[in-house]
Parts: C-alpha cells; sequence; structure tokens
C-alpha cells in the first residue's frame, strides 16, 4: 500500500533543499521490487522505534519499515491556475498524490531572491492556498452546470449532489479549502470524482535560518540547511548534533511521522527470525483487510488473527511467554486493528 506526499512551493523556498534531504533518507529499493523510482520521487521510511526492539527480542535477519513516497512537484507561480509557469503540469502533478506538504519560507538570505521581492511567510501561504482554490473553482464550475441542468430533470443523484456542490461554491468564493467546506464522510464520497486539490490534507512547514529553529509557531518548524547536515551524517553524528541544537528529532523526522499521520493510517507489525516489518492500513480496518495487505491470498483465505500489542510482547520477551500468559488473542473477521498490534494471521489454502 502505498501513499506519496506531493512538495509544493513558491521559487527559492527551500523546497528542492528539503526534497534532496528527503531522499538521503530514501530506503533500499531492493526492497520494493515493483517500485520504479523517478529522480523526482523519493522513497523515505517512517522511523518507528518499535521495529529496532522487536527485530531485537525475535533476532531477526532485517528490519523492513513502512514507507511513504514524497514527490517534489516544481513549477508553482502566482497565477499556475491560469497556466503561468507550469501551471497545468503543476497542478496535475498534485492530482496524482494523497496529501500536500507546502514549504513557506522565512528565513533571510540575500543570494537567494524571493519571487515576491520580500520574506512574507502569511503572503506565500496564502498565494499558493488561493491557486489550489481557484483550480477547485474551475473544476467546480464545469460540474455545477452539469448537476444544475440534471436536477431538473429526474435525477436523483443530481438533487443530491447539488447542495453540496453550491455550499463548495460559497466556500471558495469566501477563500476556504474544501477540507474545510465538506467534512462528512457521506458528503466526500459524492464529491470525490472531483478530485479537488484542497480536500487533500495538508502540512505547512516553515524554513527557517538556523538560529530560529526553535521558535514556537503553528507551522512545522525546520531549517532546510540544518536538515541538509544532518542527511550527510551517521545516525550517531546526526544524534548528537541534535543534542547540541536542543532539538530531540529531526525535522525530517517530525514531517515524515506527521505525513502518515495526516494521511489517517496505523502500522501494525509481523515479527519473526527472518524479519521484522511494519504494515500499512487505513485506521479502522478489519483484520482480513489487514491480512490482504500482506497477500491477497490471505484476506480470501482469512480465519483468524493473533493478536498482541507490540510492547505487551517485548516486555514477556517472546511469543511463548506471551502465550502461556493469555496475552496473545484470536481475533475474528470483525476485529479492527490497532496502531502497534503484533499480528500472525490464521487462513486456508
Amino acid at each position: 500500500m502505498s501513499f506519496s506526499i506531493g512538495i509544493v512551493g513558491l521559487s527559492n523556498v527551500g523546497k528542492s533543499t528539503l526534497f534532496k534531504a528527503l531522499t538521503k533518507k530514501q530506503v533500499d529499493a531492493s526492497n520494493y521490487p515493483f517500485c520504479t523510482i523517478d529522480p523526482n520521487v523519493g522513497v523515505v521510511a517512517v522511523p518507528d522505534e518499535r521495529l529496532e526492539k522487536l527485530a531485537i527480542m525475535s533476532k531477526s535477519e532485517k528490519i523492513v519499515p513502512t514507507t511513504i513516497e514524497f514527490v517534489d512537484i516544481a513549477g508553482l507561480v502566482k497565477d499556475a491556475h491560469k497556466g503561468e509557469g507550469l501551471g497545468n503540469q503543476f497542478l496535475a502533478n498534485i492530482r496524482e498524490v494523497d496529501a500536500i506538504l507546502e514549504v513557506v519560507r522565512q528565513f533571510e538570505d540575500k543570494n537567494v531572491t524571493h519571487v515576491a521581492g520580500k520574506v512574507d511567510p502569511q503572503s506565500d501561504k496564502e498565494t499558493i492556498d488561493l491557486e489550489l482554490i481557484f483550480a477547485d473553482m474551475q473544476t467546480l464550475e464545469k460540474r455545477l452546470a452539469k448537476v444544475s441542468r440534471d436536477a431538473k430533470g429526474d435525477n436523483k443523484e443530481a438533487r443530491e449532489a447539488l447542495p453540496i456542490l453550491e455550499k463548495l461554491k460559497t466556500g471558495f468564493e469566501s477563500g476556504k479549502p474544501a477540507r474545510e467546506i465538506v467534512t462528512e464522510e457521506k458528503e466526500k464520497l459524492l464529491i470525490k470524482d472531483l478530485n479537488l486539490l484542497t480536500i487533500k490534507p495538508i502540512i505547512y512547514v516553515l524554513n527557517v535560518d538556523e538560529d530560529k529553529i526553535l521558535q514556537e509557531t503553528d507551522f512545522i518548524t525546520i531549517s532546510a540547511k540544518i536538515e541538509s547536515e544532518l542527511a550527510e551524517l551517521s545516525p550517531q553524528e546526526a544524534e548528537s548534533f541534535l543534542k547540541e541544537l536542543s532539538l530531540d528529532s529531526s525535522g525530517l523526522d517530525k514531517i515524515i511521522k506527521k505525513s502518515y499521520e495526516i494521511l489517517d493510517l496505523i502500522t501494525f507489525i509481523t515479527t519473526g527470525p527472518m524479519e521484522t516489518k511494519a504494515w500499512t492500513i487505513k485506521k479502522g480496518a478489519k483484520a482480513p483487510q489487514a491480512a490482504g495487505v500482506i497477500h491477497t491470498d490471505f484476506e480470501k483465505g482469512f480465519i483468524r488473527a493473533e493478536i498482541i500489542n507490540w510492547m505487551d510482547l517485548l516486555d514477556c520477551g517472546s511469543e511463548t511467554i506471551a502465550k502461556e500468559k493469555g496475552l496473545i488473542r484470536l481475533e475474528g473477521k470483525e476485529y479492527v486493528m490497532q496502531d502497534g498490534d503484533v499480528a500472525h494471521f490464521r487462513f486456508s489454502k
């Protein structure tokens, strides 16, 4: 199950620097034989300290983390929705990703000219957000014209969709993104095929000077320069450098974890002598669906799942002791998977 985050921003905000630092953390593609990695795509491991601990317990030969794709989307300028810059290509690239990471600039550098002539993070944010809203408005107006005509006849679906589309139009006109206008799942399903840009989850990242990294802000605050330096260090050196900066984790790790969260994803784990592996599923997925992520045959022939919380298993020290203590549960088809479940699936062939 693959998920992608599109990195967007105006020119000279540090977007490409951030992407290059991210791709330094790229996972070994040999673990993902069906993944073709383009130059502007980085497949990045989601940090998860649980895996190493379980791997030590299980004496696993290897650790396989769950991953997210980051896509470096170039070409945003003011009036992109009218075709300025890379215009349509830029918007088409955003439509293909699952969520958006928007980089805005606060750092000062006389050698790096800001496209607007001055550093103003809030103005950058508004420019990007409005471009996406304008593009969505164009998409909406085409659909609204058709649905309005159909709703006058005996078209039940059109009559059901019309008030939602009208609500979207009003919201767009007041500068709101679709994610703030349409919040009910039923309504989201009715407009899903519009593939609106502003319905996608979004993360705002503020790229700051090195001495401003600890400031309080509503954005995820990073210094792309510091992140680039960290990406060149060994894990031990990076840890020491972070301590010197009074940081508990890198900005990139925060971005990766936040990306995972906004996509409403959770992790379940399988562990044994061969490997300890993290698997990505949507929050609310049931046991057969989780089994299907490993192999479609597991879902088709699902019988039951053996489930234990990762910490309970670690505290026991082995699966054998966990079974003796009755901590490994047998769950059926209706079991809703929880983040941190360690699972073993039973299935019929």
